[in-house]
């Protein structure tokens, strides 16, 4: 039973989030709790625990992570400066004489809200409140209308620049070194986070034109359900209306064509972003002092509570290979049928439950470390492998019943629209999410062609 506890160690973590606790105290909790009854029994060695301060100190010194409050601030300074709102006004009526055009213009403002946010919680809740009272009033169906949202609000995984493709690629990294070593390649090739940002933009932009092409279609078949915008422009308007889009965008093709053309790394494009976001904000006359105090203080609590969940999923991940955690994920594998297929099936199953009770910081820090590097010895790619689990937990958030951004919209949702809405509304989004899964599986180029051609 003794080589079973590391099972035992990963089922008492779950059990005390699904009543509610802290993520990052439970996780260390549990680790210390079970180290302790494991050094009493004769089953822990206190060894490992003594690499943990080597391990926080590792934390503190990656200056890739530092990519993450930045681009946090980024997206919080656009979403409280009022630009999203701005952007969303202009873009319906720019996209007022499609059929769906409203439809369509939260998917593409929800898409660059998503990639300067990339906090599932904090577009859906934001497009929630803007765009949903003006869908339903120009006489969108509640389902179209609340799946739209949802869906658009979980691209904030897979557009970057995201923090979840942050914090993926920096474990990724890890995690493919520590695979070549275990192949016997002891100069091991890297794989870095502007690798992970490239092969995201061809299946992400896959995944918005497939929510447009749904979306246009379904106005197509059901007019009633998705009416024209009323507040369409006239032809000598569209400069006026387009001059408003053009800083947002600008802004985010800087910081990813930073990145993408080498100029810059993670960190230094998220200093750019954050800085425009403040010039921005500053040119609206938007940049207030209690709104830069508020837009500092949300981004301490949302960095505070990442690198909590890190630092208890150090000791978790510390404690659970000194139980042999490792050996006895690997042994699983290896009894798996249909070799690294099945082992990446399964992968990608339990990936895609934990993500009902997991949000994508824990699954990345806790999960990912586990299971990435046997994947990878087993010969798959290491970016093909991130842009799958991001895929595949935007599809896990988006799942009903439990699926995260199901409870963050049904909170800002107004009373009028049923929770079986949402459910039947997101249906056909999560069908496109798990088509552009199956299509990335049968052919990965799709992920690596353009990081190949970049990057080489």
């Amino acid at each position: 039973m003794a080589e079973f506890i590391p099972l035992y160690m990963f089922a008492a973590v779950c059990l005390l989030l699904m009543l509610g606790y802290p993520v990052a105290f439970s996780l260390s909790g549990v680790a210390l709790l079970f180290a302790a009854a494991g050094m009493a029994t004769g089953h822990f060695d206190m060894a490992f625990l003594h690499a943990l301060p080597n391990r926080i100190y590792g934390t503190m010194i990656n200056t890739t992570l530092v990519a993450v409050p930045l681009f946090v601030f980024m997206g919080l300074m656009l979403e409280k400066s009022k630009l999203a709102e701005d952007l969303l006004a202009n873009m319906s009526r720019l996209c007022g004489g499609l059929r769906g055009g409203l439809g369509i213009s939260v998917v593409l403002v929800g898409m660059l809200l998503a990639a300067s946010t990339g906090i599932v919680g904090a577009t859906v809740v934001t497009m929630g409140l803007m765009s949903l009272p003006t869908m339903l009033k120009q006489g969108y169906s509640p389902a179209l209308a609340t799946g739209t949202i949802c869906a658009t609000g979980t691209l904030g995984q897979i557009i970057p620049p995201s923090i979840a493709l942050v914090l993926l690629g920096d474990i990724l990294s890890s995690a493919f070194q520590q695979a070549q070593l275990q192949m016997g390649i002891f100069s091991p090739e890297t794989v870095s986070i502007g690798d992970l940002f490239v092969g995201a933009l061809v299946p992400g932009l896959l995944l918005v034109l497939m929510y447009i092409a749904y979306i246009y279609f379904y106005a197509l078949a059901r007019p009633g359900k998705a009416p024209r915008e009323t507040n369409r422009i006239d032809k000598g308007e569209y400069l006026q209306v387009l001059f408003p889009l053009l800083p947002p965008i600008l802004l985010i093709i800087a910081v990813l064509g930073s990145i993408l053309s080498g100029a810059a790394t993670p960190t230094e494009a998220a200093g750019v972003g954050a800085l425009g976001a403040i010039l921005l904000a500053l040119a609206k006359g938007q940049l207030r002092l209690d709104r830069l105090r508020e837009v500092m203080t949300s981004t301490t609590e949302v960095t505070s509570m990442v690198f909590m969940i890190l630092i208890g999923a150090a000791v978790f991940s510390l404690v659970f290979r000194g139980f042999g955690g490792e050996e006895l994920v690997a042994s699983l594998f290896e009894g798996i049928p249909g070799g690294v297929f099945g082992a990446t099936l399964v992968v990608m199953l339990v990936i895609f439950l934990l993500g009902f009770i997991l949000d994508f910081i824990e699954i990345t820090f806790v999960v990912v470390p586990i299971v990435a590097p046997i994947l990878l010895a087993m010969g798959l790619d290491p970016v093909w492998l991130g842009i799958m689990i991001a895929i595949n937990l935007q599809t896990s958030f988006l799942t009903p019943p439990f699926g995260f951004a199901l409870f963050y919209l049904r909170g800002v949702a107004p009373p009028s629209v049923l929770t079986s809405d949402i459910y039947r509304g997101v249906v056909p989004y999560i069908v496109i999410q798990l088509t552009v899964l199956c299509l990335l599986a049968l052919w990965p180029g799709l992920v690596t062609w353009l990081p190949n051609l970049l990057f080489g």
